[in-house]
């Protein structure tokens, strides 16, 4: 796939607001880029900041280069093909994580 960034140095969190209206807070698990376009992949939090069922959400992420204090916009991916290549990329970023995981502790 493409390059990922890792950004796991310190927990950060977004809240999301839904079609509905209601208020989601979300951890950033990662923001990867696949076929020249930022994709970032969310973990959804309950009230006690636990992610219950491990589902993942994924949205289009985009930064304006030309004012970094800009809040990033995130959008909602319709497209079936392009969710995929996304989702691949995630459980490669994951393969990667966990292999990152087991090296490290061989080397303990």
């Amino acid at each position: 796939m493409e390059k990922q960034n890792d950004y796991n140095d310190e927990e950060m969190t977004v809240e999301l607001e839904l079609e509905n209206g209601s208020i989601v807070n979300c951890a950033v698990i990662t923001i990867m880029t696949v076929e020249n376009k930022d994709y970032i992949a969310l973990l959804p939090l309950n009230e006690k900041g636990e992610n219950e069922d491990g589902e993942v959400w994924f949205y289009s992420y985009t930064e304006n280069p030309d004012d970094p204090n800009e809040e990033p916009v995130l959008d909602y991916i319709a497209d079936d093909d392009e969710y995929e290549k996304v989702a691949d990329a995630f459980d490669e970023y994951l393969d990667n994580c966990e292999f990152d995981e087991l090296v490290d502790k061989d080397e303990q």
